[in-house]
């Protein structure tokens, strides 16, 4: 060996404060070196060394696989990967649970006035339900399983869009099947689409810089404010609001491909990011 991991990074990694990437060096390093196993042994708290020990075993005794993880490895997702989904809060029954019946009153409100032309409600508030899964998906404030997901070897942007996939094919297919409780509208009523997708990039790539839960708050209630604003200007009560058209659709595809395109670009600092602004 060449290199070695300084004794103060020891210290640091053995009070769990290393930071990646310095983090991944020196696993990748503790595992071919035993004279810094040597020195991580002697700088290690053996208090906190018996509590890591105890949850080892806690964790090598835990129950099997619920049926979501198993369902999940045996469609060939990974292990570590099948893991951090099946403890995604938002794809949980109580989650779900509440999509369901929040579509279900919408779509009974919109089958009730048949003659409004589009359904407005429907449409409003199917694109915020995806940005909020999205939300709760990732973050210390928001995810149980914040701090096992932070020390996994996972580039910090590869699990947000392995969580925000999850979320978008649970959200966007029950939207989808709500749509087409909806026949009477036809296309009309996939109008949400396009301004979901814009809705939950634009709260991801503004994540980094103002949190999990300020930045998909502030993109929600945008949302809302444009919709107040577009219900104000609209001449009849029966034409569409202007998100809907085919002027706001083709706004919503721009924000969305602008949003994912600064997304990509912000991607190394999910690494960096702790669950407050950067």
């Amino acid at each position: 060996m060449t290199w070695h991991v300084s004794e103060e990074d020891l210290r640091a990694y053995a009070r769990g404060e290393l930071a990646p990437p310095v983090l991944w060096s020196a696993d990748a390093h503790l595992t071919a070196c035993a004279q810094c196993r040597g020195v991580l042994a002697d700088v290690s708290d053996p208090v906190a060394l018996d509590a890591g020990w105890e949850r080892l075993d806690a964790e090598l005794d835990a129950p099997r696989l619920g049926l979501f993880e198993s369902l999940l490895v045996r469609i060939g997702v990974a292990d570590h990967t099948a893991r951090l989904l099946a403890a995604t809060p938002v794809l949980r029954g109580s989650w779900l649970g509440s999509v369901v019946a929040v579509l279900v009153m919408t779509v009974v409100v919109a089958n009730s006035r048949p003659d409004a032309g589009t359904p407005t409600l429907f449409l409003a508030l199917a694109p915020l339900l995806p940005l909020a899964g999205v939300a709760l998906s990732y973050g210390p404030a928001l995810d149980p399983t914040y701090e096992m997901a932070v020390v996994s070897p996972t580039h910090g942007f590869r699990l947000l869009m392995i969580r925000t996939v999850a979320v978008l094919v649970a959200g966007l297919g029950l939207n989808g099947l709500a749509t087409l409780a909806l026949p009477e509208y036809g296309l009309r009523a996939l109008a949400w689409l396009l301004p979901a997708l814009a809705l939950t990039a634009t709260g991801l790539a503004l994540t980094p810089r103002l949190g999990p839960v300020l930045a998909p708050a502030l993109v929600g209630g945008s949302w809302v404010a444009l919709l107040l604003t577009a219900d104000a200007l609209r001449a009849a009560d029966g034409d569409p609001l202007a998100p809907f058209t085919a002027a706001g659709q083709g706004v919503a595809a721009a924000v969305a491909a602008l949003a994912a395109g600064l997304l990509f670009l912000l991607r190394d600092r999910f690494d960096l990011f702790n669950g407050s602004a950067a």
